[in-house]
């Protein structure tokens, strides 16, 4: 029998922010290894546990690689016509008698990771026009859409901290050492936080764990969960009062805020957050005088209920220190799929188009808050949603008072999943149309090369040939979308009309016919060729040969670890699309929402809040069917402070039992001084091996699902996210009351 031959291919990971390379070995038509490229531009050769498992996730035995079907309660393996017919027969009677807000719309997280996701879920959610549409962004990053949206006037426009320049980094709930970077695409990250302080630079945490950011830092601030936006409105009543502040050009709104920072003094709010008064003055004098600084807060200042207020002064602080588009300090990548704008100024941002029929809740950003979509499906009446449609995710898991959203789907009419695994959420779907497998895919990151902290460009054709009987997933949602838009046609024909409306806006600017354009897209697939007409339309592209030098599709394949682009550089006034074409500081909806803050100066905080964790080996609920991402000891332990569990008669190793006004669970408890005082601890995306699923490995290390306890009651109210961090529970010896 003749050796398999042996092969080397490049690949960017897909499986986290961090758009890491990859080098893959590739023997028999499978990866049998997988390793960091040390070509690559961005990435050096960092590689984290999950990329290196790379090949174990293609070859999953519990990945579904053909369509199933629920039939007399089970789910049964069909062809893809029977999958597609069974849809059409289940959504098509409730979009005709209930009309289309009856269709609920979920994209979960891993959308985001896919070539399909940044190209082909537009058009399938105008298919549906539903205004009952989810995601996940409302259980993590909404708040900094929302901030940004009104700073800005596009809540796409968010500045990443320029991490490689920096002298001085303030990072507020966020542990890039085990999460890789979160809406700042930073590849190792703790490699360029060392950096920092090889070069003579700081970075300080704030953080209510010692988590191995914080551990690994020049200094670590324990802060009580929620507080965050007391101690940046001290920092920023510090910079007015002793005339620290140094604000650059096209910023208005500067005396508004002025006016708002008064009433929180560092003394005044120094109790509520748990920080000292003079720390909180000593850190704005840091940040005004480092010769470039950055303050950066992730998913602990998103997911609390100042939620928006805190995105919002995290920005105000960069503004008032000089620090806003500067070397060094926040800057705004340019992708190069995206375009510079002529001129600056636009139409603004604006939210609350539509209202969720059942608590009043706003649309932001063309989606209703995941916390009222068990309402939705649950409240009888007109606009009841009847019929669900997910798109990856898994909200049975990641959402809050998951129960209770758990027993909601079972009453549906009909549920219709994209997914490659039966899982919480798939097991409830009439039909699961599974994606063929990352190898055999190409991979472009459109959301996270607009987060990169250095510009740079990357594509990854499929390093896997197709599997004869598997779907790609833009076949699947491009047959999808004809489905729900009740159009008779084939896939071949919704790829090429897609193609030709992203040509008929690139052919008037350059005086092309379309015909003319068509003819010279290259690419073996649509979305190669969709990919194509993007980056050379882009910021640095050709121009269809305007720019002999500039990117292609083909220049892009030529070069398999990436294409520098250089530094950030700075974009302000031409990034803004607010109405004045101004930095428009102090919107008139984050003023109202300060009474809120200020009248919460005055409340007893909770005897025992809970907060989240990440770990290296996880990202969210999809990582957890993988082997190697699971040995080793249980991780999914409640983390109680010495003191508190001195005083909750608990030891290491017992049984909790943990309860607020959502649910109630057990879990192990970890006794550990990385919580402080008042603080417990679980990690989110665990609660595996419920009936129904098909996820061996995940079942044998199954965890709590700590959504159990989330409030799908209480939100940020300008952004609609969950409350996730800073939950009021009580937590008791196991069988006790």
């Amino acid at each position: 029998m003749a050796e398999a031959t042996t092969r080397t291919a490049y690949r960017t990971c897909p499986l986290c922010e961090a758009a890491c390379g990859l080098e893959l070995t590739i023997s028999a038509d499978r990866v049998v290894a997988a390793r960091g490229d040390r070509d690559h531009v961005f990435s050096h050769g960092f590689v984290c546990p999950k990329g290196a498992t790379f090949g174990q996730l293609t070859d999953d035995p519990d990945r579904l690689r053909r369509p199933l079907v629920r039939r007399d309660g089970r789910h049964v393996e069909v062809s893809w016509e029977e999958a597609f017919a069974e849809i059409e027969k289940g959504l098509g009677p409730v979009l005709r008698t209930y009309g289309r807000d009856a269709v609920a719309l979920y994209l979960g997280n891993p959308n985001v990771h896919t070539m399909a996701g940044g190209l082909y879920v537009t058009p399938l959610v105008k298919a549906l026009g539903s205004k009952n549409t989810f995601s996940a962004s409302t259980v993590d990053q909404m708040p900094k859409h929302v901030s940004c949206g009104y700073l800005y006037g596009n809540p796409l426009a968010i500045p990443v901290p320029d991490i490689d320049r920096t002298d001085l980094l303030l990072i507020l709930g966020a542990n890039p050492w085990e999460s890789n970077g979160s809406l700042a695409t930073a590849a190792d990250f703790p490699g360029r936080l060392r950096a920092i302080r090889q070069r003579g630079g700081r970075f300080i945490v704030v953080d209510p764990r010692r988590t191995r950011t914080a551990e690994n830092a020049d200094e670590h601030l324990f802060i009580r969960p929620g507080t965050d936006a007391f101690l940046l409105f001290g920092i920023v009543h510090t910079l007015f009062a002793e005339e620290l502040t140094d604000v650059g050009s096209h910023i208005s709104g500067v005396d508004e805020v002025r006016v708002l920072a008064r009433d929180f003094p560092p003394e005044a709010v120094a109790d509520a957050c748990g920080v000292p008064a003079g720390r909180i003055a000593e850190l704005a004098r840091e940040l005004a005088a480092a010769p470039s600084a950055a303050v950066y807060g992730r998913i602990g200042t998103c997911t609390v209920e100042f939620g928006t207020l805190t995105s919002w002064l995290i920005d105000v602080v960069n503004v008032l220190t000089g620090n806003l588009d500067k070397p060094g300090g926040v800057m705004f990548p340019l992708a190069a799929h995206t375009r510079k704008q002529s001129r600056p100024g636009g139409k603004g941002f604006r939210v609350g188009r539509w209202h969720s029929r059942v608590r009043g809740l706003p649309e932001v950003k063309g989606e209703l808050p995941v916390a009222a979509l068990a309402d939705e499906i649950e409240t009888p009446g007109e606009g009841q949603v009847r019929a669900f449609v997910t798109v990856a995710g898994n909200p049975v898991l990641s959402t809050p008072n998951s129960g209770r959203l758990d027993r909601a789907l079972s009453g549906l009419d009909f549920m219709v999943s994209v997914d490659p695994y039966l899982n919480e959420t798939t097991r409830h779907a009439d039909v699961i149309l599974p994606p063929t497998d990352p190898a055999r895919k190409g991979h472009y990151d459109f959301s996270f090369l607009a987060l990169a902290v250095r510009n740079f460009a990357a594509y990854s054709p499929a390093v896997l040939p197709a599997d004869p009987g598997s779907l790609d997933e833009c076949d699947i949602l491009a047959r999808l979308t004809a489905i729900i838009a009740g159009q008779d046609v084939g896939t071949d024909a919704v790829h090429e009309r897609m193609l030709t409306a992203l040509l008929e806006k690139a052919a008037g600017p350059l005086g092309r016919d379309v015909a003319e354009l068509r003819a010279e897209v290259t690419g073996d697939h649509p979305a190669e060729r969709l990919l194509d007409v993007a980056v050379r339309t882009g910021a640095y592209g050709d121009l269809f040969g305007v720019h002999p030098k500039g990117l292609t599709l083909t220049k892009l394949l030529e070069n398999p670890h990436g294409v520098d682009l250089g530094p950030l550089e700075p974009r302000i006034p031409e990034v803004l699309r607010t109405t004045s074409g101004t930095v428009e500081l102090c919107p008139e909806p984050l003023v109202a929402d300060t009474a809120r803050l200020k009248a919460a100066l005055a409340r007893r905080p909770a005897d025992l809040v809970l907060i989240g964790r990440r770990h290296l080996r996880s990202n969210n609920s999809w990582m957890h069917n993988v082997p190697a991402l699971v040995k080793g000891r249980d991780r999914c332990t409640l983390q109680v402070n010495p003191a508190d569990a001195s005083r909750l008669a608990i030891k290491d190793g017992d049984e909790a039992e943990v309860s607020s006004r959502a649910g109630r669970l057990c879990a192990t408890v970890e006794v550990t001084d990385r919580v402080m005082p008042g603080v417990v601890s679980l990690p989110h995306g665990w609660g595996h091996g419920v009936p129904g699923t098909r996820m061996r490995v995940a079942a044998d290390h199954p965890g709590v699902n700590s959504n159990l306890l989330t409030d799908e009651l209480t939100i940020d109210p300008l952004s609609g996210n969950s409350v996730l961090n800073g939950i009021p529970v009580r937590v008791s010896a196991s069988g006790s009351r």
